[in-house]
């Protein structure tokens, strides 16, 4: 009977629980507190905090070939989830702040700095010749998306440049976007003046149905020729766009909206979280990419910010500055963020719809910097 017992005992995940474990066990729980108590993007939160504690479960050995998080992960390590999500995003997302004011454009453009910021570091870590935070160029590059805040672009480029990086790149990546109201304010605050975030803008002009059919048909075949690598994200966030704004096929939109996205959202959410095991997370190259990646985001949320205030200069103050920050890919957080600081300085201040067009350029911005580094260096 003691034979059964010890068996028993030593067959249980608290006999296999070790140091390692149990810090990723604690940081999975703070992940849940973070997306339930705190309510910081929930969404993403909740599923790759709830992948991480059960991948940290000694004995469930849920990403071992036959079990259930290791099938699903293909979707992830094949590139399948993210332009399902680029997809769904497409369909509800309204382009019309950016038509609206295409200069948008260009602070899109200035955040996505970050992305060859953190690439440039990585080039310079394996530089100092230790073994352990060498790089590939490849590596490089998809460590340098992180910089965009856009977790479906950094799955996807990982997954053709550096699948061995895939987990710690997809956790880092959707990590600042879930943290970006912890995140983004302090870096406007520290760059801009309050006479500078009470800055109230102009109503941006209405946009024709026209306009909004036109745009992600020519966005599609100017961006795809130019670089065909990034047709699967640019192809289907336009896709999802073209059917929300043709009014034509409301089904086909409630159906991504309303029940792909949620699926797409769960499955990539888990299985992203799953990868962060405690001997992959605890070390040190995950560990330094962790690190570019938050400086990363964080440059590109200073330099849209910067770009910003250069616009608020040869506007003659009319250009609130901190739209700029909107111009990461984290749509829309990082437009509800301008949105909240702004009314923090001026309740009457409503800055959601011009954020939203830098918002939107930094997605396609993203996407279109992923095909550069693809072309580049696959």
């Amino acid at each position: 009977m003691g034979g059964i017992m010890e068996a028993f005992w030593k067959s249980t995940g608290f006999y296999q629980l070790d140091l390692g474990s149990i810090f990723m066990l604690g940081l999975a729980c703070w992940f849940l507190y973070l997306g339930i108590r705190k309510g910081y993007e929930p969404y993403l939160m909740i599923p790759i905090a709830f992948g991480m504690l059960l991948v940290n479960l000694p004995g469930a050995n849920l990403m071992e070939e036959g079990n259930l998080l290791h099938y699903l992960y293909y979707g992830t390590k094949l590139g399948i989830y993210p332009p399902l999500i680029f997809l769904c995003v497409g369909a509800s997302t309204d382009f019309g702040p950016l038509i609206a004011n295409p200069k948008s454009i260009l602070l899109g453009a200035a955040a996505q700095f970050g992305i060859f910021f953190a690439f440039i570091g990585a080039i310079l870590l394996s530089g100092l010749g230790v073994e352990a935070l060498k790089f590939s160029a490849q590596a490089a590059a998809a460590i340098g998306i992180i910089g965009g805040a856009d977790g479906p672009t950094a799955i996807y480029l990982t997954s053709k440049l550096a699948p061995d990086l895939l987990g710690p790149i997809a956790l880092a990546a959707y990590s600042y976007m879930a943290l970006v109201p912890i995140i983004q304010p302090p870096i406007i605050r520290a760059l801009t003046t309050k006479e500078e975030r009470q800055v109230k803008m102009e109503q941006l002009r209405p946009v024709s149905q026209r306009e909004k059919i036109i745009f992600p048909i020519f966005v599609t075949l100017f961006t795809v020729l130019l670089l065909p690598s990034a047709a699967p994200l640019i192809g289907m966030l336009m896709l999802g766009n073209l059917m929300k704004e043709s009014n034509r096929v409301p089904l086909l939109v409630d159906g991504a909206t309303k029940a792909l996205m949620p699926v797409v959202t769960i499955l990539l959410g888990v299985t992203v979280g799953a990868k962060a095991s405690a001997e992959v997370f605890l070390d040190v190259k995950t560990l330094a990419i962790i690190v570019l990646g938050l400086m990363a985001f964080s440059v590109g949320t200073a330099a849209g910010v910067i770009f910003g205030k250069i616009m608020y200069k040869t506007s003659g103050g009319k250009v609130n500055p901190m739209i700029g920050a909107a111009g990461v890919s984290a749509v829309p957080m990082a437009a509800r963020v301008v949105q909240k600081v702004g009314q923090e300085e001026n309740p009457s201040n409503f800055l959601l719809m011009h954020a939203m067009g830098p918002n939107v350029a930094g997605v396609i911005g993203s996407a279109v910097a992923a095909g550069i580094l693809l072309n580049l260096f696959s």
